[in-house]
């Protein structure tokens, strides 16, 4: 029997609400909505949705308390959708546990690619991940993960220990914003601090050896202020 993936919409303002919703139903899931923070807690903990998109503004409380409610028991993907433009809002979200952020205004295609970027994803980041084995292929960049190699054009790209494990990371999470303290943390340890320049130097040596025009990259992209955001696996 086929299951619609399930999504949760908590948005409190009805104009914005009615017009995802209309959209998720033309994309064949089923919706789910609230409009306050303690009725979207609420659907969370007894219908248990594949997804949920959260607004962060919600009239009762804050969308980054239920992000964090929802992280204590759940791994479940969390999009936020938000008219907060501020980087340190975007960093927030993603590190007390947020897949994604997408900033009002936005389409209705950049929302199905999230969506299905989300669905394909777990909330953990590790490279550590031993289910992890398909390669990553995007345009004419594969990484293979088993065997740790790195190729563009069908020609293998030499890496330091560091880049390979930067770019692993942003492969295997493809199309979702990591933070710089995510990666810094995981590469360098809790104790690097929160000094990205050793980010940004091995940044800079990585787009040299794969992208064509490193001021204008095909494959790894700068969130300012908040992370990166690897080209999705076309896979």
């Amino acid at each position: 029997m086929y299951h619609k993936i399930s999504i949760l919409v908590i948005e409190d303002e009805k104009s914005i609400c009615d017009f995802i919703s209309r959209t998720l139903e033309l994309n064949d899931y089923k919706v789910m909505t609230a409009n306050t923070g303690k009725d979207g807690l609420a659907i969370i903990t007894s219908q248990l949705p594949d997804l949920v998109l959260l607004d962060l503004g919600l009239p009762d409380m804050d969308g980054m308390d239920i992000i964090r409610q929802t992280r204590e028991w759940s791994s479940m993907p969390i999009i936020v959708i938000s008219a907060r433009t501020q980087e340190k809002e975007k960093v927030n979200a993603l590190d007390v546990g947020a897949d994604d952020y997408i900033t009002k205004p936005f389409g209705t295609s950049e929302l199905m690619a999230r969506i299905r970027t989300a669905m394909r994803h777990s909330n953990k980041i590790g490279s550590n991940n031993q289910l992890i084995t398909k390669e990553y292929r995007a345009k004419d960049l594969r990484v293979d993960f088993d065997k740790r190699r790195i190729t563009l054009d069908g020609n293998e790209v030499h890496l330091t220990r560091v880049e390979y494990k930067i770019v692993s990371i942003l492969a295997q999470n493809s199309g979702r914003v990591i933070t710089y303290d995510a990666l810094i943390n995981e590469i360098w340890g809790p104790y690097a601090g929160d000094n990205n320049r050793i980010l940004r130097v091995n940044m800079a040596n990585i787009r040299r050896k794969l992208e064509k025009n490193p001021a204008e990259p095909e494959y790894i992209f700068t969130e300012l202020g908040v992370g990166y955001r690897m080209l999705e696996d076309e896979g």
